[in-house]
C-alpha cells in the first residue's frame, strides 16, 4: 500500500492541472468571440470619422463578389458537414459498404453517381467526402464520389436544362464529360502505391481523433460538427476572397475578345471557371450570357472545370488532400475539359 501513494499524489496535481487549462480554453474562446464582435462593432461605429474616403470602385467589386461566393456557399458547406455526421456518426457501420460492389471499379462506377442523391454543390461535397474517408472508403473511391457528385446533382442537371435545353448537346457533354473525368481519376490514384500519402497529415491525425472519440453519438456528433467546421471554413473564406480578388484583377475583356477562337476560347473559358468559383448549382445561367459569343465546346469546358476545380473548391480539397495530388487532379481534369471541348467544337 505505501508503495502505491507517491503514485496516487502524483496523478492528483495533473488531473488537477488538466481541468483549470481545459476551463482556460473554454474562456478563452468565448472572450476572443465576444472580442471580435467588439471590435466589428468598433469598426462599424469609427470607420466613417477615421476613414472619410470612400473605397475604390475596383475594390468595392472585389469585396462584394467574395462576400457573395461566401454566402452562396454557406447552406451547402452546413448541409454537407450535417450529412457528413450522419454518414460518420449515425449509419450503422457496414450498411452502406454492404450495397458496393467488391470490384473496385465498379464500387468506384456506384460512387460517382452517389451525387444524384446528395442534392448539394461542391462545397458542401467536401465535407460529405471527408465522412466516407473517416468511414474506411479509400482515396481514389472518395475522389471519384467528390468528382462526380457536383455535376450529376440533380439540381445541376435541371438547372443545366433550364439554361441550355438540348442545345448542341451541352447537358449531355457535361453529365458524361463529368462521369469520365471522375472515373478517369479514381482509376488513376487507385493505382497510386501509398494511398494515404494522398491525404495530409492533419487529416489523418483527425480521422485517428474522430475514431477513439468516446460517449454516445450526440457527444460525438457535437465533436464531429466542431471538427468539420474548424476545417472548412477557413478554407471557405480563403477561398471565397481569393475568387472576389482574382475576378476584379483578370481582365474579363481580355476573355470575351477570344472567345470565337475554337482553342482560346476553350482555355479563356476554363480560366474563367477556375476564377469566378460559381456554384455548380447557377452556374449554368452564368454560361449562358457568353453563349451568344464563345464556342459550345468552351461552354462545356467551363461547366466542367468550374464545379471540379475552381479556386474555392481547391481551398476547402487542401483541407483533406495534399498539394501535390489537387496538381495531379488539376491536371486531369484541365487536360480532359480541353479534350472533351475541342471534340463538343468539331461535332457542334
Amino acid at each position: 500500500m505505501p508503495a502505491t501513494e507517491p503514485r496516487q499524489r502524483a496523478v492528483a496535481p495533473r488531473s488537477a492541472r488538466l481541468a483549470p487549462s481545459r476551463t482556460t480554453r473554454t474562456l478563452a474562446g468565448i472572450g476572443l468571440g465576444v472580442g471580435v464582435i467588439v471590435v466589428l462593432f468598433a469598426i462599424d461605429a469609427l470607420a466613417p470619422t477615421l476613414f472619410p474616403a470612400s473605397l475604390s470602385t475596383r475594390t468595392q467589386d472585389g469585396l462584394t463578389l467574395a462576400l457573395s461566393v461566401l454566402i452562396e456557399s454557406l447552406p451547402f458547406v452546413a448541409l454537407g458537414v450535417v450529412l457528413s455526421i450522419v454518414v460518420q456518426v449515425w449509419v450503422p457501420p457496414g450498411l452502406i459498404e454492404r450495397f458496393m460492389p467488391r470490384r473496385a471499379w465498379a464500387r468506384r462506377a456506384v460512387l460517382s453517381l452517389l451525387g444524384m442523391i446528395v442534392p448539394v454543390c461542391e462545397c458542401g461535397n467536401v465535407p460529405f467526402a471527408r465522412g466516407l474517408l473517416m468511414r474506411g472508403f479509400t482515396p481514389s473511391e472518395t475522389l471519384t464520389f467528390l468528382i462526380a457528385a457536383p455535376i450529376v446533382n440533380p439540381i445541376v442537371i435541371i438547372t443545366t436544362h433550364q439554361a441550355f435545353g438540348f442545345d448542341d448537346g451541352i447537358l449531355v457533354w457535361r453529365l458524361v464529360g463529368g462521369y469520365l473525368i471522375a472515373n478517369l481519376i479514381g482509376w488513376l490514384y487507385s493505382r497510386h502505391p501509398d494511398p494515404d500519402a494522398l491525404l495530409t497529415d492533419r487529416f489523418r491525425d483527425t480521422c485517428a481523433l474522430v475514431v477513439d472519440e468516446p460517449g454516445s453519438k450526440g457527444r460525438r456528433s457535437i465533436a464531429q460538427l466542431v471538427i468539420e467546421l474548424r476545417a472548412v471554413m477557413p478554407a471557405l473564406v480563403i477561398g471565397s476572397a481569393l475568387a472576389g480578388a482574382v475576378q476584379v484583377l483578370v481582365p474579363r475583356e481580355a476573355l470575351v475578345a477570344i472567345g470565337s477562337n475554337p482553342a482560346l476560347s476553350i482555355v479563356a473559358m476554363m480560366v474563367l471557371a477556375m476564377v469566378v468559383s460559381i456554384c455548380s448549382n447557377v452556374d449554368a445561367f452564368f454560361a449562358l450570357s457568353f453563349a451568344s459569343t464563345f464556342t459550345p465546346g468552351s461552354i462545356v469546358a467551363f461547366l466542367l472545370v468550374g464545379p471540379l476545380v475552381d479556386v474555392k473548391m481547391l481551398a476547402l480539397m487542401r483541407t483533406t488532400f495534399t498539394t501535390r495530388t489537387l496538381a495531379g487532379i488539376v491536371a486531369v481534369v484541365v487536360l480532359a475539359a480541353f479534350a472533351i471541348g475541342t471534340v463538343v467544337n468539331l461535332v457542334a
